[in-house]
């Protein structure tokens, strides 16, 4: 006899909403995730989080240059960034802990670790200890990682990903973001709103490729207007980090045609 009807790797929106569900419907459901809290990417180092800062950014530059506009004074506008962060965060681990409440309420089993199919009923998982479990049905919801570019180093702190933006401890006086995509943006947009000086570098020659290209022209007015700057039809090749900046190596797209 199997230990669960379903086993489920991963619990992000796919894995989570997936076991839930399942629960609800009268399933023997167990919810495999190798971090420590619950949420995938989204909840965690993705939409939620970076939502937050947009808003907590947004709030900052309306103050500091709109107020007196609609006649309220404030006086000079500092930023505390660790309380900028903390916000951010709270949000992040009320929302992960509701998760955890609804896996309690409909008797789903967490299993915090790593898993490996030993054949198509059993499954392993390795934590600090290690044990096999069989289920009826699987469902693999473990989501997807960044990919590496050749030339480019990633140490999380001069040249970080998206994760290590949400959680930079200074403002940085410049920031070159690789890539015109919706979440290079967001993270230039939030940090250029702070007081970084923000350039974004596009292989292609428009930004955020999966929308319409007018929205796109538009959306860009709009990010050149809150200062940051593009170079489109480029594409970063090298980069090498110093004791205080990194210096990037760029080709143009339209020198190799």
């Amino acid at each position: 006899m199997a230990d669960y009807d379903l086993i489920i790797i991963g619990t992000g929106p796919g894995g989570y909403v997936a076991a839930i569900r399942a629960a609800q419907l009268g399933m023997k459901v167990a919810c495999i995730e190798k971090e420590a809290t619950l949420g995938g990417t989204c909840l965690n180092i993705g939409c939620i989080p970076s939502k937050a800062l947009l808003n907590s950014s947004e709030k900052y530059i309306e103050l500091k240059t709109h107020a007196e506009e609609h006649g309220i004074k404030t006086g000079k506008v500092d930023l505390d960034l660790s309380k900028l962060m903390q916000r951010k965060d709270k949000i992040v681990k009320q929302l992960t802990a509701g998760i955890g409440f609804l896996f309690k309420k409909n008797k789903i089993t967490h299993l915090n670790g790593t898993a490996s199919f030993v054949d198509k009923q059993n499954i392993k998982v390795k934590s600090s200890k290690e044990l096999t479990l069989s289920a009826k049905n699987f469902i693999i919801a473990t989501g997807s990682s960044s990919m590496e570019r050749p030339g480019i180093t990633v140490d999380e702190k001069q040249i970080v990903t998206s994760t290590g933006a949400l959680s930079l401890p200074t403002i940085p006086k410049t920031m070159l973001v690789i890539g015109g995509g919706y979440i290079g943006l967001e993270m230039g947009s939030v940090w250029s709103r702070l007081g970084t000086k923000v350039t974004v570098v596009e292989k292609l020659d428009r930004i955020v490729p999966t929308m319409d290209g007018e929205i796109a022209a538009e959306f860009m007015k709009s990010l050149e207007k809150q200062g940051l700057e593009f170079k489109l039809s480029h594409k970063v090749v090298a980069t090498k980090s110093g004791s205080k900046d990194v210096e990037v190596t760029m080709e143009s797209e339209k020198d190799k045609k």
